[in-house]
């Protein structure tokens, strides 16, 4: 469930009081992409049907530890691209060790792990696959035509972490995994053209995925563990707000695909993540779980104001 480079428009200033180190691991983690993982375990407890606990708070804390090993071992592998392409990064800065980078990688993802321990064999089942797929993904699989379908599998696992910590079974949750899995697929495809531009076609292609996503979130009935006028209500404001946030800038990329506006929907498709987290979570009648997931989306708008992950 690591993330595309979230390069889209998010060229944060420093915050004030944060020491040079700090704000060099900050960048490097990429820290306000983080609040696009917790509503991940929510809808996938939600999906189960089950209401969370604290085997979903450590199935939180297994995703953001897998979250942010991959972001340290993503630029751990591309120092070398970095050092040409962005040598203000922490890593080609020499503001971070390329051997403490890899060491946080491996530290974060024993920690993850830890975690699952904790929140049982079923998550553990599932943590496994995730943190292999986490590597596999930054090590080997970036480049190849594979990447885009082991980032989406990370994310999809990601969601099915939440139901199976929970202690609901996977199979319900499958649905919104896949939901989200086929929205990862779309931006990790498109994220291929952020240095060089591309052609329209990748960006369409998302566009109509976002469509047919959104047409998937408003059919069929709410779950009846909440009362269905405000579950509708939230489940189409939250569907809304998703098609809103991850169409508009894959419309401008398509029509002109280059490396700026591409950036821009790729960063509005990570965004859009919170939002469609939130309409499956409403879509399963958890609406104190789709409120506490969209409740993260300003709060990440303001963390990206103060730390630079580009």
């Amino acid at each position: 469930m690591t993330h595309p480079r979230p390069d889209a428009g998010t060229t944060g200033s420093v915050p004030r009081g944060a020491g040079p180190r700090l704000l060099a691991w900050a960048e490097l983690l990429r820290l306000p992409a983080l609040f696009t993982v917790p509503g991940d375990a929510l809808a996938g407890a939600a999906a189960a049907g089950r209401r969370p606990g604290p085997r979903t708070l450590l199935a939180v804390g297994c995703s953001l530890c897998l979250y942010e090993a991959g972001m340290a071992l993503n630029d751990w592998a591309d120092r070398a691209e970095d050092a040409a392409e962005r040598p203000h990064r922490p890593l080609p800065s020499g503001r971070v060790r390329p051997t403490a980078a890899l060491a946080a990688a491996g530290t974060l993802t024993a920690a993850g792990l830890a975690l699952a321990v904790r929140a049982g064999r079923g998550a553990l089942a599932v943590a496994v696959p995730l943190a292999a797929t986490v590597w596999a993904y930054d090590l080997v699989l970036k480049r190849t035509f594979a990447g885009p379908a082991a980032m989406a599998a990370a994310r999809g696992l990601d969601l099915l972490l939440g139901a199976a910590a929970t202690g609901g079974g996977v199979r319900p949750a499958l649905p919104s995994a896949a939901a989200l899995a086929v929205h990862t697929l779309a931006v990790t495809a498109v994220s291929r053209g952020e240095t060089r531009g591309g052609s329209p076609v990748v960006p369409l292609a998302a566009l109509a995925a976002t469509g047919s996503l959104s047409w998937a979130l408003t059919r069929g009935p709410t779950s009846a563990r909440a009362p269905r006028s405000a579950a509708h209500v939230l489940r189409a404001a939250f569907t809304a707000a998703y098609a809103a946030t991850s169409a508009r800038p894959l419309l401008h990329a398509a029509l002109n695909p280059s490396p700026p506006l591409t950036q821009r929907a790729v960063g509005g498709g990570i965004r859009a993540m919170i939002p469609l987290q939130a309409a499956l979570a409403a879509r399963s009648g958890a609406l104190t779980s789709a409120l506490l997931t969209a409740a993260l989306a300003p709060a990440a708008r303001r963390f990206a104001k103060q730390v630079s992950v580009t």
